[in-house]
C-alpha cells in the first residue's frame, strides 16, 4: 500500500525516532483513517518511560512502538464487511479497542473484556496482546488501520484539533451518565481546570446540569471557567473555605447530587474524601482521574446516606457519537473554549516539552500531521 511516516519509540526512556514503514493492511472489519491530528496526553511521557516499570501488569506495545492515543483524520479506505462508513468522511478514531467476541464483548460491555486496550497507549490484560498485534498503528503515524467499531463520525464544525481531545471528553461524559447527570442535577466537579476536570464541567453543561460546582486551586483559570456561563458554574479554590459547607450552601443544605473526581495520581486522599461528604443522601461519586491515594470510607455512613461509589474508566464509541451529535446541535463547542498548540509530526520532542509547560486544560498539544 505504500509508506508512510511515523514517530516510534525504539527503546523504552528514549526520544522518538520518525521512521518510514508500510501503511497498514486492512482486515475485512476495519477502516485505514489518513491522520489529521492526534492529541498529545499529559500522561504519554510517563507511559513511554516509566510505565514498564511502574505497572508491569499493564500491557504495552511491542517496541518499535507507535503511540498517540487520539487520532481524528479522513477514512482512507475501508475493508470489504464495512458498509456504513464510506472513504472520505471525517472521523475520529476511539482508541479503547476490545476483542469483539468474548461474554462482556456480546454483553455489549466492550470496556469490560479482558483484551481491552488503548491503542498507541497500553493495555488492561495479558488478551491485549493480542489487540496490539492485530492493531500496530496509532496517532503519531500519517495512517492507521481500526476497527469500524471504533469510528466516530465528525460534523463539520468540530475541527480535528478539537477532536483530538475527544478521549479526555469522552470519559467524563461516560462518567457523568453513569452518575445520572442531566437537567435539575448538581455537580462537584475536582480538578475542575485540568483536562479532565474541564471535559467534565463543559459536558455537565451541555448535558443541563443546573448547578455546576467547579473546585480547583487556580484562581485565574476558575475565572476564565466560571465566564463560560456564570449563572450555572460557581468555583471554589480548594481550601479557602471547607468544601462540603460551600456546597451546601448552594443547594438548601442538601448537598449535591453528583461528585465527579477528576483529580489524578499523587493528589491527597482528602479532596476526595471533601467531595463525598459534599454529596446529598443518595448521592453518587463517580471517579475518572485515578488519585492513587487509599481512601478511607466512613461505610456506615456510606450506608445511611446511600452514597454510591462508582470507577468510570473511559467511554463507547456510542457515546463518543452522542458528545459529537451535541456539539452538532451547538451545545458543545470545543473550538471556541480550547487552545490549540500544534506541532508537526517531525517536531514531536517539542510537542511533549509542551505538554509539561501548558497552564491548565484549556490548552490542547496537537500533532498535526502535513
Amino acid at each position: 500500500m505504500g509508506q508512510m511516516k511515523a514517530a516510534r519509540l525504539h527503546k523504552i526512556g528514549t526520544d522518538f525516532s520518525i521512521d518510514e514503514i508500510e501503511i497498514p493492511t486492512l482486515g475485512p472489519d476495519d477502516v485505514l483513517v489518513k491522520v489529521e491530528a492526534c492529541g498529545i496526553i499529559p500522561n504519554m511521557k510517563n507511559v513511554m518511560q516509566h510505565y514498564s516499570e511502574w505497572f508491569p501488569f499493564l500491557p504495552l506495545p511491542e517496541l518499535p512502538a507507535i503511540y498517540g492515543l487520539d487520532a481524528a483524520g479522513i477514512v482512507a479506505d475501508v475493508g470489504a464487511n464495512v458498509t456504513t462508513i464510506k472513504s472520505g468522511e471525517r472521523v475520529y478514531v476511539n482508541p479503547g479497542v476490545s476483542c469483539g467476541n468474548c461474554h462482556a464483548c456480546r454483553r455489549g460491555e466492550s470496556i469490560n473484556c479482558d483484551a481491552f486496550t488503548f491503542l498507541g497507549y497500553f493495555g488492561f490484560g495479558a488478551r491485549s496482546r493480542e489487540v496490539f498485534d492485530r492493531y500496530d498503528t496509532a496517532g503519531f503515524a500519517e495512517y492507521m488501520a481500526a476497527p469500524a467499531s471504533a469510528i466516530v463520525k465528525l460534523p463539520g464544525n468540530v475541527s480535528f484539533e478539537a477532536a483530538a481531545r475527544l478521549g479526555y471528553m469522552g470519559t467524563a461524559y461516560s462518567g457523568l451518565r453513569k452518575a445520572g447527570a442531566r437537567a435539575g442535577t448538581s455537580a462537584v466537579i475536582s480538578g475542575a481546570t485540568g483536562t479532565l476536570g474541564l471535559g467534565a464541567v463543559l459536558l455537565a453543561k451541555a448535558m443541563g446540569v443546573t448547578k455546576i460546582f467547579a473546585v480547583a486551586r487556580d484562581r485565574t483559570l476558575l475565572t476564565r471557567l466560571q465566564d463560560l456561563d456564570p449563572a450555572r458554574i460557581h468555583t471554589l479554590s480548594y481550601g479557602d473555605e471547607p468544601l462540603d459547607e460551600w456546597v451546601r450552601g448552594h443547594t438548601g443544605g442538601l448537598g449535591a447530587d453528583i461528585f465527579v473526581d477528576a483529580i489524578g495520581p499523587g493528589a491527597p486522599a482528602q479532596v476526595s474524601v471533601d467531595g463525598i461528604n459534599s454529596l446529598r443522601r443518595g448521592g453518587r461519586y463517580v471517579d475518572i482521574g485515578g488519585m492513587d491515594e487509599k481512601l478511607p470510607l466512613e461505610m456506615f455512613r456510606m450506608m445511611c446516606f446511600q452514597i454510591s461509589v462508582l470507577g468510570s474508566l473511559w467511554f463507547t464509541t456510542a457515546e463518543g457519537q452522542d458528545m459529537m451529535e451535541m456539539a452538532a446541535a451547538g451545545t458543545l463547542d470545543l473550538d471556541g473554549i480550547l487552545d490549540h498548540v500544534v506541532y508537526p509530526l517531525g517536531e514531536i520532542s517539542a510537542a511533549l516539552e509542551a505538554v509539561d509547560r501548558r497552564k491548565g486544560g484549556f490548552t490542547n498539544v496537537v500533532i498535526r500531521h502535513a
